[in-house]
């Protein structure tokens, strides 16, 4: 399957929609492997597991050439703002990287990012020249803010890291996608193709994933399904999908959570019935919400 599209990212465009990572593979031959079969142009190293001032035979240089993909490097591991901009202003010193990827841990456990932190440093880090996509969690204030202090591309979280449950709030992630003026590409919790279509269809301009991939038991084949995933999905109509999604997602509501989603959705003019909706809502919505997440039917629509 072939990509025409493109899209911009501080100021350089690029073909692929789909991010990946490097870590978790079992060779730097399957790295390389896999990447290559994944079409993405823009690979994240976390500068903290790996040493890009090593070069030459063994280095992850030697395998991903730096002139042939972007080099995204991340700040993985860092638990405070400081940590996080000392660990980032490394890929300027060793490879005139300025497009960065900025993570903030606040939980060891569940690896959610530390949104205060992850404030102070973006804004840190964007007074000194450096392009910042920053990971943050499904939250439409923070996203915005983040965004306010110069961050190039906002990152929300789907789900846990390596959780592979997909999008667990869809309502957020679109309201994320709706009042944002630069790219929101899902980072963290895709687990599977339909995964990534659904983060396309509902507006994002890119995914990023490394243990779908990596983990999978056939890494090459599960690459090549999520860059077809990707190019399928991109620029598809999602008001469908989102009729779906406010639906099945309105069942968990109380009566009262259900009646000011409706005003919400009023007021921003999105469609929440109609015959094709309605038509494609699944039978069994109403009980296949367990702990807040539809089951693979309801989240997957078959169309």
């Amino acid at each position: 399957m072939t990509n025409k599209d493109t899209f911009t990212l501080a100021g350089k465009t690029y073909h692929s929609r789909l991010l990946v990572g490097t870590g978790k593979y079992k060779s730097l031959q399957e790295t390389k492997t896999v990447i290559e079969a994944s079409g993405a142009e823009i690979v994240t190293v976390a500068l903290r597991r790996i040493d890009l001032s090593k070069k030459g035979e063994g280095s992850l240089q030697e395998w991903i050439d730096p002139k042939k993909y972007t080099y995204l490097p991340n700040s993985a591991g860092c638990y405070t703002a400081d940590e996080a901009v000392r660990t980032l202003r490394l890929s300027r010193e060793l490879g005139g990287w300025d497009l960065v990827k900025l993570e903030v841990i606040g939980d060891k456990e569940t690896l959610y990012p530390d949104v205060g932190e992850t404030v102070r440093a973006a804004e840190i880090l964007a007074k000194e020249g450096f392009h910042v996509m920053a990971y943050t969690n499904d939250d439409p204030l923070i996203a915005k803010k983040l965004e306010e202090v110069g961050c190039v591309a906002v990152m929300p979280l789907a789900s846990p890291i390596g959780s592979g449950l997909g999008i667990q709030n869809p309502l957020n992630i679109r309201l994320i996608i709706e009042r944002a003026r630069v790219p929101v590409l899902i980072d963290a919790g895709v687990g599977t193709a339909s995964d990534a279509c659904v983060a396309m269809e509902m507006g994002c301009s890119g995914v990023l994933m490394n243990t779908a991939i990596a983990a999978a038991g056939n890494p090459l084949l599960m690459a090549q399904s999520m860059k077809n995933a990707v190019i399928a999905a991109t620029g598809r109509d999602w008001t469908p999908m989102r009729c779906i999604w406010i639906n099945v997602c309105r069942h968990s509501m109380s009566a009262r959570s259900a009646q000011r989603t409706d005003e919400r959705i009023r007021k921003a003019n999105w469609p929440t019935s109609s015959k094709r909706s309605k038509s494609l809502l699944p039978t069994n919505s109403k009980t296949a919400v367990m702990r807040g997440r539809p089951s693979a039917r309801a989240r997957r629509p078959s169309w």
